[in-house]
């Protein structure tokens, strides 16, 4: 699966969230005809209303895989314009976050965006899962709001007014019945998140450093900052540490 110009959604979520169905969505009304995506889906997904719509996508190809960290698995074959990775919602997000850009890279690929697919009754209902959608939600370009019908208005306006008073840059839509008013919009490859983890290293001349033109930057310094997230301390516990999602899953 060797190409730079293979496009990469990462797809975070939990499961009845609508993923599937938003992917669905995406390939049939955001790609050209011609360009065919291959879907990776985690090897413990349940069974999903939207498997049939998928798999019905003449070009789609649906795939599993396994978490085995510390690495994501290489994958194999030619002709995909478009890669839609699901994260296996049982594992940590943040892991296989870290784990995705060296991923890329060894596909050749490149990232378009990160998607994450919030779940508002279980959001709801588990008020102790707030930072792992805000850890989710810290590294995506697009936030879909799903599963709405009987969330209490006001809890759905805090929630969002968490994230909006902090200025995320993120898209925040809310898709009906799993239809995306503006796929184009979605699928664009334009970074919208807060992480500066997959940003390229700026590359600066001597003369963009007012008043310092002798000064040589190592690459170290030229490379974005290190994200809060991939912090460890010295027993190799996360600094931020978030909860285990598979707790809360049926």
């Amino acid at each position: 699966m060797q190409s730079a110009d293979r496009l990469v959604y990462f797809i975070l979520g939990t499961p009845g969230s609508g993923r599937r169905g938003l992917v669905s969505d995406l390939i049939e009304n955001g790609l050209e005809p011609d360009q065919r995506a291959l879907v990776l889906l985690a090897e413990g997904e349940p069974a999903d209303a939207a498997d049939a719509r998928l798999a019905a996508l003449k070009q789609a190809e649906v795939r599993r895989w396994r978490w085995t960290p510390p690495d994501l698995p290489a994958v194999k074959g030619a002709g995909f314009a478009v890669v839609f990775f699901f994260a296996d919602p049982r594992g940590n997000p943040v892991d296989q976050l870290e784990a995705l850009k060296p991923w890329i890279e060894r596909q050749g690929a490149r990232l378009a965006r990160i998607m994450c697919v919030v779940d508002c009754g279980l959001a709801e209902k588990n008020p102790k899962l707030l930072p792992w959608f805000d850890a989710c939600v810290h590294f995506s370009d697009v936030v879909f709001v799903t599963r709405r019908v009987g969330v209490a208005n006001k809890w759905l306006s805090t929630f969002l007014k968490h994230f909006q008073s902090q200025h995320y840059p993120c898209h925040f839509l809310q898709p009906r019945e799993g239809e995306i008013d503006n796929p184009a919009l979605v699928l664009e490859p334009e970074a919208r998140r807060v992480s500066e983890y997959f940003d390229e290293p700026v590359e600066l001349t001597p003369e963009d450093i007012e008043g310092e033109e002798d000064v040589e930057l190592t690459p170290e310094e030229l490379a974005p900052p290190a994200d809060p997230y991939f912090e460890r301390r010295r027993n190799g516990r996360r600094v931020k540490e978030i909860p285990d999602l598979a707790a809360y899953l049926v």
